[in-house]
């Protein structure tokens, strides 16, 4: 294969992954799908005029000239478009999460098996350098073996990425435990090794939401000049109308495989961005914090040959989206195809961060109550 030949399936946002395909000496974009013609429009100038376009993406996935389809289209589609291209012999990268249920992940995962094709999921977060010192630390058994870890993830901006648009409606994205949660579930299981088997969970809606109708807008809004959530974007839908049922504040707490506890803080509503995660071991302690891109070290002290001093990393973040991650994403799915090299992120990582999402979402709808995170469904 001298080229990959892909197809994108929603243009807008995260599909512009697609220019590093563009760009890249390995790839050719040949198709987009997009229900939004003006997104199409947009995607046709930045690919060329020979690609070609369609608002229905069966169409792309007729196509003989695509081998390979990323979908990046809002979440609650990802079931139904991974599933079909799987089905139509293509290879997938996923936008994450994977799907909006752990059903529907289990879906993608048989289609998957029975495709015999590639699948990827877009946890770009593996591929920060940040996320990267912290996994070699931890892999070199610097801090011993894991006991605990937790995340407090300060959304700054959540009612700009979540709650002007389909974000803040659970038949669009279930919870935020799942859309910006899968990330953290992702990294946490990632960093310690282990996946979640058990969770219990609090949250609810203490900022956004009101009494709002549901078509108002914030241009139209009586009260653009003072609220702090006016949004001049396409997605500019009234972050306080009563249609808003997705949970802004969480919190989770974990049992993993092996035993270890963790935890995980979620709030979109503070004044700004912050995201630290902590891994605890029986011999040290590694933290990070995400905007001084820094990671500390600290050791338990021990009269032996063992003991470390403590230690503080400044990573240098690389240039690109998501801090370097998304054009080194884009490569890895292209060495994952064309080369058969096994990707960063696997499919069941995918699967599990949404199932224990799934878990936690269930929990704290049902007053906290303690639940196991179903195995994969094969």
């Amino acid at each position: 294969m001298d080229k990959l030949r892909i197809g994108v399936i929603g243009v807008c946002g995260r599909g512009g992954l697609a220019n590093h395909w563009r760009d890249s000496g390995r790839a050719s974009v040949v198709a987009g799908a997009d229900v939004n013609p003006t997104y199409l429009d947009d995607f046709r100038k930045r690919m060329g005029e020979g690609v070609f376009v369609t608002d229905d993406y069966r169409r792309l996935l007729e196509r003989a000239d695509v081998d390979a389809v990323a979908v990046t289209s809002p979440d609650f589609t990802h079931e139904e478009y991974a599933s079909a291209a799987l089905d139509a012999g293509k290879h997938v990268f996923c936008e994450k999460p994977l799907a909006i249920s752990t059903e529907g992940c289990d879906r993608i995962l048989r289609a998957w098996k029975a495709s015999g094709k590639r699948l990827m999921v877009g946890f770009n977060m593996r591929y920060m350098s940040i996320f990267r010192a912290m996994k070699e630390i931890i892999d070199a058994g610097t801090i011993g073996e894991i006991r605990a870890a937790w995340c407090r993830h300060f959304v700054g901006h959540g009612g700009t990425f979540y709650y002007h648009d389909w974000h803040a409606n659970r038949r669009g994205s279930n919870s935020l435990l799942l859309q910006k949660g899968s990330h953290d579930l992702d990294m946490i299981h990632w960093l310690t090794g282990r996946y979640t088997r058990r969770v219990a969970a609090f949250g609810s809606l203490d900022f956004f939401g009101g009494d709002r109708p549901n078509g108002l807008t914030c241009p139209e809004c009586p009260d653009k000049r003072t609220c702090f959530e006016y949004d001049t974007s396409s997605r500019n839908q009234c972050c306080f109308r009563q249609e808003v049922d997705v949970e802004d504040n969480n919190v989770m707490v974990m049992e993993l495989d092996g035993g270890i506890k963790a935890s995980y803080l979620q709030c979109h509503f503070t004044p700004d961005y912050h995201r630290n995660y902590t891994i605890i071991g029986t011999e040290g302690r590694i933290e990070n914090s995400e905007p001084e891109d820094k990671v500390w070290v600290r050791m338990r002290r021990a009269n032996s040959w063992k003991e470390l001093a403590d230690r503080e990393y400044a990573i240098r973040p690389a240039v690109g989206g998501h801090g370097g991650a998304d054009p080194v994403i884009c490569e890895d799915f292209l060495d994952m195809v064309i080369d058969g090299k096994e990707p960063l992120a696997t499919p069941e990582a995918g699967r599990m961060s949404v199932a224990a999402g799934c878990a936690g979402a269930h929990s704290m709808r049902n007053d906290g109550m303690p639940v196991e995170v179903a195995p994969i469904a094969w």
